[in-house]
């Protein structure tokens, strides 16, 4: 391991290091990894590990309203502090995923909404957050182990701790750990296991998903999304045709790379673009879970030298076939595929020049994680296992002559590796006796809970889906299984808030957007479809806040806890863009007028309108307070008459209610 203190260094466009920091700097280690941009590149947008927001907040983007008010914006000011209000309701959420909005943080919150000192300045937009993470490198105040559990040295991360679940039980099935599990955490959620479950098992919950687990039962419907071939494809996925290169193998790419270049079709780009597709529009909702649970834990960047041929292939063949397989499996196919090789410098290495890239990577994130017993000594003996591993015309290949040959000691692990013919089936051998090393169990068990349960999940849980994963030898299915069948999940209710990309994804689902154009659109681009336009579209806008999948430039992937993405900027862009949702501007899709939303003859007062709206777009009621706020933004009583624009607020009372803990929370 390079030291941790080290100022991080990045590739520039030639290929050498200079000084400009990464989002990850509390984890990347320098590395030749030569790196082209996306089309719409933005700075980092998370809290960095000194707790200050990485990255200049001078552009952090403003509240706006959707209708003016000739006094000059006086009702505006009012909507503002209502939305205040109901924002609030992240910081007295009872803890939660949400407590990290700290007093400082409401106190920002008024700043950019509209109250008192609104020309905050960037210093004070930084200290306002700077205690949501841990306020030291995580090197200088603990051993390090991970890059979630890095964020959580703080106070806010033991606030979490205090409200979550400290440990539980297994049960025969699902549906017998959700009726028999009290869920005693503070959330504003409501503690309804089917709402539980569509949240965590999928990147939003309709009106559809909540139908179909209550009509299948929790059961059923697990055992359904675990079996996906056996879910028909939505309109949205089959449209995903439109996107040529997604069934390309590598030589049909590099036969048509001519062809793709006039059109400006680019395989790596377009591999991302149809990940947000199948976020928003599939019905295999919990395998795309699983498919960018992997992408994070198994991670390749989506733009590097070379990319544009490769990077489709490891999604399709690599992280999407075994995503629901046995991770031995995937490992040894990962290491078996130029994306890999490429990405982590493995195609340089060979017995006389040896690349420890791909050596540590496989150890630290890919399988045991940094503190599960390697030694530096275990890093250098694997590179010189892993040589004969390359790339040629973007193909893997093995190259006997490139070998090391000699005897071989890897962390339990022997092998005379005594000819440079058998290096290959050696380091085989060495990839699944990591894949199911007991600290590659509870690494990958840890992750799960991380992703599924909270933040901080309880060491009950984690030992059981390692004991599962062990017995299983590494079938994810069953490790799913152990995991619903847990009273732990089921009393986690509130306790994971969705990241940047998962909000908007989220968003767009509880909104259902249609993947078909609005009345009239003329399409602008001739190389792409409307549908591959929105697609991109909505592609670059997860960018803009952070994060969009498999966007990690650096080999860890993204963090997976609300500490690491607290953002008042990104949180307010997200808000602004919901109201575009709302609003119909993309108009490659088409969308529902607003006041459908609350059926097909809104209610005629406006505390009944509210609770309809509610009713769809949270699926559940709003507590008193929360509807009084509401009706604040609407500036009308509950009691009052209205029409079917809510008297003309209607979008500024759905983006309210997709600014809400109960739209942030999962």
């Amino acid at each position: 391991m390079a030291n941790r203190n080290v100022p991080p260094q990045w590739p520039g466009d030639d290929g050498r290091f200079d000084s400009r920091p990464h989002p990850s700097t509390d984890r990347y280690r320098e590395r030749p990894v030569a790196y082209h941009y996306p089309e719409q590149q933005s700075g980092p947008r998370w809290v960095g590990p000194d707790g200050g927001i990485d990255g200049s907040v001078a552009g952090l983007p403003e509240i706006y309203e959707d209708d003016e008010d000739d006094d000059g914006g006086a009702a505006n000011k009012g909507r503002r502090r209502a939305l205040i209000a109901l924002g609030g309701a992240f910081a007295v959420a009872g803890g939660g995923a949400a407590l990290s909005f700290t007093s400082q943080g409401r106190e920002l919150l008024d700043k950019v909404l509209g109250g008192d000192g609104v020309d905050a300045t960037a210093d004070q937009l930084n200290n306002a957050i700077s205690n949501a993470p841990a306020q030291q490198q995580p090197s200088t105040v603990r051993t390090y182990t991970e890059q979630n559990e890095s964020y959580m040295g703080s106070r806010a991360g033991n606030e979490l701790r205090r409200n979550a679940p400290a440990t539980g039980r297994a049960y025969p099935t699902p549906s017998a750990a959700a009726a028999n599990t009290k869920v005693t955490v503070k959330t504003v959620l409501a503690k309804d296991p089917v709402l539980h479950l569509a949240r965590r098992a999928t990147f939003g919950p309709t009106p559809q998903v909540i139908a179909d687990i209550r009509r299948l039962g929790i059961d059923r419907w697990i055992q359904l999304q675990l079996d996906p071939q056996k879910i028909a494809p939505t309109p949205g996925e089959l449209k995903l045709a439109e996107l040529t290169t997604l069934t390309m193998s590598i030589p049909q790419l590099r036969a048509n790379r001519d062809a793709l270049n006039e059109k400006g079709t680019q395989a790596d780009q377009e591999v991302v673009d149809a990940a947000v597709g199948r976020m928003i529009f599939s019905d295999r909702q919990l395998f795309e879970v699983m498919v960018d649970f992997w992408n994070d834990f198994l991670h390749v960047g989506p733009f590097f030298d070379g990319s544009d041929m490769v990077r489709s292939s490891f999604d399709r063949d690599v992280i999407r076939k075994h995503a629901l397989g046995r991770y031995p499996d995937m490992l040894v196919a990962a290491n078996r595929h130029p994306a890999l090789l490429i990405y982590l410098n493995q195609n340089q290495s060979s017995k006389d020049n040896v690349n420890e890239n791909l050596a540590r990577e496989n150890l630290e994130l890919y399988s045991v994680g940094v503190d599960g017993g390697y030694t530096e000594k275990d890093v250098k003996q694997a590179a010189l296992l892993q040589t004969g591993r390359s790339v040629r015309d973007d193909q893997y290949v093995y190259i006997p002559e490139r070998h090391h040959v000699g005897p071989i000691k890897i962390m339990g692990f022997s092998h005379p590796n005594s000819t440079a013919d058998g290096g290959e089936a050696a380091s085989d051998a060495y990839f699944r006796f990591l894949a199911l090393h007991p600290s590659t169990a509870r690494y990958i068990a840890l992750n799960l809970a991380v992703r599924f349960v909270s933040d901080t999940p309880p060491k009950s849980l984690i030992d059981r889906l390692a004991k599962t994963y062990l017995t299983s030898e590494g079938a994810i299915k069953p490790v799913l299984m152990t995991l619903f069948s847990s009273s732990e999940f089921w009393a986690a209710v509130g306790q994971k808030v969705r990241r940047p990309m998962e909000y908007l994804a989220a968003t767009y689902r509880a909104l259902s957007v249609a993947p078909t154009p609005s009345p009239g659109f003329q399409q602008g681009n001739r190389n792409r479809t409307p549908f591959a336009e929105g697609l991109r579209q909505i592609r670059n806008k997860m960018d803009e806040l952070g994060q969009f999948p498999t966007g990690q430039a650096t080999p860890n992937g993204y963090p997976d806890i609300f500490l690491a993405w607290t953002s008042a900027g990104t949180m307010i862009n997200g808000w602004n863009e919901a109201l575009d949702i709302v609003n119909g501007n993309r108009r490659m899709f088409s969308y529902l007028k607003p006041e459908r939303f609350a059926g097909a003859k809104p209610p005629a007062t406006a505390g009944a309108y509210v609770d309809a709206l509610a009713k769809r777009l949270v699926h559940q009621t709003l507590t008193a307070k929360e509807k009084a706020a509401v009706l604040g933004i609407a500036g009308v009583a509950a009691g009052a008459t209205v029409d079917a624009s809510l008297g003309g607020a209607l979008t500024s009372v759905v983006r309210a209610l997709l600014a809400s803990p109960q739209h942030h929370l999962r």
